[in-house]
């Protein structure tokens, strides 16, 4: 069986479609970032890096500094598919960030994205 194409696919050619995404609904870059660095622990510098080294997107998530342990908290339809029955694990983490940059798009609140530590 043959990887999804996105595996391989450079995540510095994906990352400016993220911030066009959310720049168009008026979000910024900062906001993406945001996201990327909670959902995956980068910071400024080590996600620089990635960019800079045009890591694909696997080795971008298996890589990543520190996995967010509420990141399971993250549920809803990604081009018509529910994020958690997602069997693969590597595509789930890339719908993660995917349903993460729709909600910042469409509007939502940051604290709401960034799911809180003690949901009500």
């Amino acid at each position: 069986m043959t990887q999804p194409r996105i595996y391989t696919t450079s995540f510095s050619r994906v990352y400016p479609m993220y911030v066009a995404k959310a720049e168009k609904k008026g979000r910024t870059k900062a906001e993406v970032n945001e996201i990327i660095y909670w959902l995956f622990g980068y910071d400024d510098a080590s996600l620089k890096k990635t960019l800079e080294q045009e890591k694909d997107f696997e080795t971008f998530i298996k890589e990543s500094p520190k996995k967010n342990p509420l990141r399971s908290l993250v549920t809803g339809s990604v081009c018509n598919v529910r994020v958690e029955t997602i069997e693969d694990p590597l595509m789930r983490e890339i719908r993660y960030l995917d349903k993460l940059i729709d909600e910042l798009a469409k509007g939502k609140l940051m604290e709401k994205i960034l799911r809180s530590k003690n949901p009500a």
